[in-house]
C-alpha cells in the first residue's frame, strides 16, 4: 500500500530556515516502523537523509544517505510504500531510499508528522 505526502512544503510560516522534520510511522510513539526525517543541517554530515525504527522506546541502528535532494522552501512530493519487508521512500528527483521493516509491522496505525514545514496534503492509498 502507498501512503503519499503531497506537495510537501518544506517552509515555516515564521522562517525559511528550516533545519529537519521527520514523519513516523508505526503502533505508537514508543514502536516506530519507520522513523523518515531529512536533515539540513546535521552536526556529522550536513544534509542528511536519516531513517530509524523503534522498539518499546528504544532506537535502533540508524541508516544514513548523505545524499538529500530535499531543499528548504521548496515545495515536494514524498512517497512512502511499504512492501512486505521494506519501506520505500520515493524522493522528488526520482531517488528512492530503502529501510527495511524491522518491526515486521503490517498494520500502521500511529502517524506523526512534525517540524520545520507545512504540510499541504496527505494521502493514503
Amino acid at each position: 500500500s502507498d501512503l503519499q505526502l503531497k506537495q510537501t512544503n518544506i517552509k515555516n510560516g515564521q522562517q525559511t530556515t528550516s533545519l529537519k522534520f521527520q514523519i513516523d510511522l508505526g503502533l505508537d510513539s514508543e514502536d516506530l516502523a519507520l522513523h523518515f526525517n531529512p536533515r539540513f543541517h546535521d552536526d556529522a554530515d550536513g544534509a542528511v537523509l536519516v531513517c530509524n525504527s523503534k522498539t518499546a522506546g528504544c532506537w535502533g541502528d540508524e541508516k544514513r544517505e548523505i545524499h538529500n535532494p530535499l531543499l528548504r522552501g521548496s515545495e515536494v512530493k514524498i512517497v512512502l510504500k511499504l512492501s512486505e519487508d521494506v519501506f520505500e521512500v520515493e524522493l522528488p528527483d526520482g531517488q528512492e531510499m530503502q529501510f527495511p521493516n524491522r518491526a515486521d509491522m503490517n498494520v500502521i496505525t500511529y502517524i506523526r508528522v512534525v517540524g520545520d514545514f507545512k504540510l499541504t496534503s496527505f494521502k493514503i492509498c
